[in-house]
């Protein structure tokens, strides 16, 4: 029988819990032995649960215990969950864990402690829930360079986007209805200020190019002013309003930032509507391929940690290849300045001015709208250049939003 360890018996904890439980054969299957939790972290009791009678309260238990081979970390935040999971990879266990915190802050250190220890580090929980897109990046697409990556990667956002888009509805109104129905938090700063999208595609970020930046040092621009002008333009040009994580690499540099973009309805992005989250790679190979699914929720996210515990377990007996990620130097780190795409400005004036603003950004895409205002969008600049172009017109933009194709 193999013995593992849950911290934490939250939302994700106790959903890794039912499906350890539901699916035991399943599991035992792919594992080769029966998997049974010996203990589970946590600062509250439950007497109530089949599994109660396993709560401990001193993380020294399970590290004391040689008998516990893995340990699965879903407390969230950084602290005391980076401190257990150190320790549990000094202790000689394997970790998985759906903390995108941790994982965004010292996941280069961590994987390379568990490549010292010999254990695993697994962690595809920590990005876009239920959808397979950590361990792809690592093997399946292994044989192309990464080009870039682009995705909706929090689901609570791109609930509010799509319920303004379709209903023409207030910013305000629609993070009302997603606290009622439980998809934001009474306090959704770090949905809707793009934190935790930020810490998402840094992860992936190092996953395409191997450098870890700073999630807190990254261009990160959130929702909050988002209103109905943004989807009007977008719903005139056929394009949707989400919020985009994106990294690429500009000269040899990684960039990664969050931010409102306007998606092009070619885009695949573009029609992943509501809580799902939508990833596309582009890779020099392969091309294009969208990864799609529930991004998180209780049972999505476990079987995503599921999937690390089985595949830790079921490669016991052979090393395993850890990806290596070293943080990202000053000078390897593209400045979002030197980002090049289209761009769309939305802007007040006569037919004259927006005969200016093509002119100016080399473009024929204009289209009018209401109030005496018009929509242009640039061909591909750089943020730099965009900006000195539209000010050689002497135009002011109400807004700007990059362009995503």
């Amino acid at each position: 029988m193999l013995q593992i360890a849950l911290l934490g018996f939250g939302v994700v904890g106790s959903g890794t819990a039912e499906v350890l439980t539901e699916n035991q054969k399943q599991i035992a299957a792919y594992c080769g032995d029966e998997v049974n939790v010996k203990y589970i972290l946590d600062l509250r009791e439950f007497p109530e649960h089949p599994l109660g009678d396993r709560v401990v309260h001193d993380i020294k238990v399970i590290l004391d215990d040689p008998e516990v081979v893995l340990v699965a970390e879903m407390m969230g935040g950084a602290h005391p969950a980076y401190d257990f999971t150190r320790a549990a990879l000094e202790a000689g266990k394997s970790v998985v864990t759906s903390n995108k915190e941790v994982v965004a802050t010292f996941g280069a250190e961590l994987l390379e402690l568990a490549r010292e220890k010999g254990v695993s580090y697994l962690f595809e929980a920590s990005v876009g829930g239920g959808i397979p897109i950590i361990r792809p990046m690592q093997t399946d697409l292994a044989s192309n360079e990464i080009l870039s990556v682009s995705g909706i990667l929090n689901g609570t956002t791109n609930f509010i986007l799509t319920k303004m888009k379709n209903e023409g509805a207030e910013f305000s109104d629609v993070l009302r209805e997603a606290q009622k129905k439980g998809y934001a938090e009474a306090n959704p700063s770090a949905d809707v200020d793009g934190l935790d999208a930020a810490r998402k595609i840094v992860i992936l970020a190092a996953l395409a190019f191997g450098k870890l930046l700073n999630p807190n040092e990254i261009s990160t621009t959130g929702i909050t002013g988002i209103t109905k002008d943004h989807t009007a333009v977008a719903d005139k040009l056929g394009c949707a309003v989400k919020l985009i994580g994106h990294t690429e690499k500009i000269d040899g540099k990684v960039l990664a930032l969050v931010s409102p973009y306007l998606v092009s309805g070619s885009n695949p992005i573009c029609h992943v509507d509501d809580v799902y989250n939508g990833i596309l790679v582009d890779a020099n190979m392969l091309g294009r391929a969208l990864f799609y699914g529930a991004g998180a929720g209780k049972l999505p996210t476990a079987s995503a940690v599921v999937a690390d515990i089985i595949d830790v377990l079921s490669h016991r007996f052979t090393e395993r290849k850890l990806p290596v990620w070293v943080p990202a130097k000053a000078d390897e780190i593209a400045a979002v300045e030197d980002y090049a795409c289209r761009r769309c400005y939305l802007i007040e004036g006569c037919s004259r001015c927006a005969e200016k603003a093509k002119a100016a950004l080399g473009t024929d895409t204009v289209v009018t709208l209401e109030g005496g205002r018009f929509a242009v969008v640039s061909k591909e600049m750089t943020e730099r250049e965009a900006t000195e172009a539209i000010a050689s017109t002497g135009l002011t933009p109400i807004f700007c939003l990059p362009v995503l194709d």
